[in-house]
């Protein structure tokens, strides 16, 4: 018994390290780039959006080594099923966020392709090297086309601030901040498989739950902290933003490093219940757009309806895994 409460303890802790540790790693790389020349723009959209999703890329790579391939994809799916139904959830609770067209139009439909170019690769329930390979090389591209898009559409961004450090102190953060990832997501597999393997449920549920909602802290609070600041773009960018580089770095790097066989219930259930979340946002997204307008709302009841469609998840979850 005293073990289950040291695993629950090390998980905890493991997470919290994780959050430090990207909060750090970010913070040092950004002004380090910005140090030299390259413009606050790029670097948001570049170091920090990719940044925020560092816990789960550890995490899933770490996993990966160990041969936890259950955890690397429960991670990645679960987080971006957290990201819609609980991050925005909550986030629009507090304050509904104003969307705008190229919402719908152009980074919507971006996830919607990817979101099914993931379940292309899950669908017979291998993800191999070589899918794996492809979804990680597919974010150059993506990165690239999202940066050049904007530079040409400065209207469409809220602008980046970056903090400045001196180029010493912004090296050591992202050292720090790179070593903390490391040992907090070693910690942090080693817990969760402890406990997958105390309480006889399987890894991939532990990924999906509590290493999920743990990773996707950071999306919570930089949504709910520009929501509140009238920073309401970027509230709905960073989430849709996460989800892209869970599916082609979370997910990706874990198959690229280690083939995974999956069972069937990851794209039967787990994948599906996120394609779906992310096609009810989208459907919400274009309700509320329905009049041409440039501009519209989501509103609170929108935020009910992901909650509600996040919970319904996991009564599924638990109704699948014990059987009623």
């Amino acid at each position: 018994m005293d073990s289950i409460f040291l695993y629950i303890g090390s998980l905890l802790a493991g997470i919290l390290g994780l959050l430090w540790g990207a909060d750090k790693f970010v913070a040092g790389s950004a002004s380090f780039a910005r140090s030299i020349g390259i413009s606050s723009l790029v670097v948001g959209l570049t170091v920090v959006s990719v940044g925020t999703s560092a816990p789960e890329i550890i995490v899933s790579i770490n996993a990966a080594l160990d041969g936890s391939s259950g955890l690397a994809v429960g991670n990645a799916l679960g987080s971006n099923l957290a990201n819609v139904g609980l991050v925005l959830g909550i986030t629009l609770l507090i304050t509904p966020i104003p969307i705008y067209r190229h919402l719908l139009t152009e980074e919507s439909l971006v996830l919607l392709v990817i979101t099914a170019l993931a379940g292309i690769c899950l669908y017979n329930g291998v993800l191999g090297r070589l899918e794996g390979l492809f979804l990680v090389l597919l974010s150059v591209p993506l990165l690239i086309m999202v940066v050049k898009y904007k530079k040409s559409h400065p209207e469409s961004s809220e602008p980046q601030t970056i903090d400045s450090y001196p180029i010493n102190n912004a090296l050591l953060k992202f050292a720090l901040g790179l070593v903390l990832l490391l040992v907090s997501a070693e910690i942090t597999v080693w817990s969760a498989r402890s406990i997958a393997t105390s309480m006889g449920i399987s890894e991939l549920v532990i990924g999906l739950t509590i290493v999920a909602i743990g990773t996707s802290l950071p999306e919570l609070a930089a949504s709910v902290m520009s929501a509140i600041r009238g920073h309401h773009d970027i509230a709905l960018g960073n989430i849709i933003g996460s989800n892209l580089f869970n599916l082609l770095l979370v997910m990706g790097a874990a198959g690229a490093i280690n083939p995974i066989s999956l069972d069937p219930a990851v794209f039967t259930r787990d994948y599906l219940a996120m394609a779906a979340i992310t096609a009810l946002l989208v459907l919400l997204l274009a309700i509320n757009l329905r009049n041409n307008n440039r501009t519209a709302q989501l509103p609170k009841w929108a935020g009910v309806i992901l909650l509600s469609a996040y919970c319904l998840y996991y009564l599924v979850l638990w109704y699948s895994t014990t059987g009623g």
